[in-house]
């Protein structure tokens, strides 16, 4: 049942997390990196670390920062088009800046041999393998939006903070995975070859734009918004949608190195099957 024609009262900023401590947390993992990559040039002074890696990791948090920081922050909570606005730069924008910067490689050339072995072991797990499978981060990153527009869990979610922070993790978590499965230079357990990776990417640009277009004419939307709201907010999904994974198919493109494939993984992470090994 349509309901875009009501609003939601989003529950306001009351008990979630004030703007200074989100600053605080992001620039904390920001510092974690660059001592990260300080440390990892130290170790290695002639492989050093790129310094453009740094800079797509700063990047992705500069996006989560517009993301989760007013003026758009509160206005998440009560306009839909904001929700929108987050949404993309949180689960579409942020994770490939993020994930481009290789941070899993980078934690294994400083861990020390035995903790990164474990690191590397916990990677190769089942439980790992599974969620790594891009079958499964499709369906978690593209698939779970119907499930999120199409019943009343938006509205539910919305209702309350701790759902709204809900969603933006699971926004995050999602699109880190399906980037890093598609085109993270990270070694991963599972990564089929790019012409698998590129039809993966197909059907989530599909998907966004089936989605964006039934939530643009109100087909099975449950969404507590003006419709004006909610059209403008489709609009984002479509277009913004659009390029992001057009962002992400370049980098697919910029970051594959074929005759890197099928080599082994080792503790520092130098190397990894079907990735090429950060600088």
């Amino acid at each position: 049942m349509d309901t875009t024609h009501h609003h939601h009262d989003g529950g306001g900023t009351t008990g979630s997390l004030g703007p200074a401590l989100t600053a605080l947390l992001l620039l904390a993992v920001a510092g974690g990196y660059l001592l990260a990559a300080r440390r990892a040039r130290r170790r290695n002074p002639v492989q050093g670390w790129s310094a453009r890696r740094s800079t797509s990791f700063l990047a992705g948090l500069a996006l989560l920062a517009l993301a989760l920081l007013p003026p758009l922050a509160p206005a998440a909570h009560s306009d839909f088009r904001a929700h929108m606005a987050q949404h993309m730069l949180i689960g579409m924008y942020a994770p490939p800046a993020l994930v481009l910067a290789a941070p899993v490689t980078l934690l294994l050339r400083t861990l020390p041999t035995a903790r990164a072995r474990r690191v590397t072991t916990v990677l190769h797990s089942r439980p790992a393998r599974v969620a790594a499978h891009p079958a499964v981060s499709l369906a978690l990153s593209t698939g779970s939006l119907g499930l999120l527009y199409f019943t009343p869990l938006y509205n539910t979610a919305m209702a309350h903070t701790a759902g709204h922070w809900f969603l933006h993790a699971h926004f995050l978590m999602s699109g880190c995975l399906f980037a890093y499965l598609i085109a993270g230079p990270d070694p991963a357990p599972v990564r089929p070859g790019v012409p698998v990776r590129l039809v993966y990417l197909g059907i989530a640009i599909a998907t966004h734009s089936l989605v964006a277009q039934a939530m643009y004419g109100g087909f099975f939307v449950d969404i507590h918004a003006p419709v004006d709201q909610v059209q403008q907010g489709a609009e984002i999904m479509y277009y913004g949608g659009d390029l992001a994974e057009l962002l992400l198919a370049g980098a697919l493109v910029a970051t594959w190195r074929p005759e890197r494939r099928g080599k082994a993984t080792s503790p520092d992470g130098r190397q990894g099957a079907g990735a090429p090994a950060p600088r």
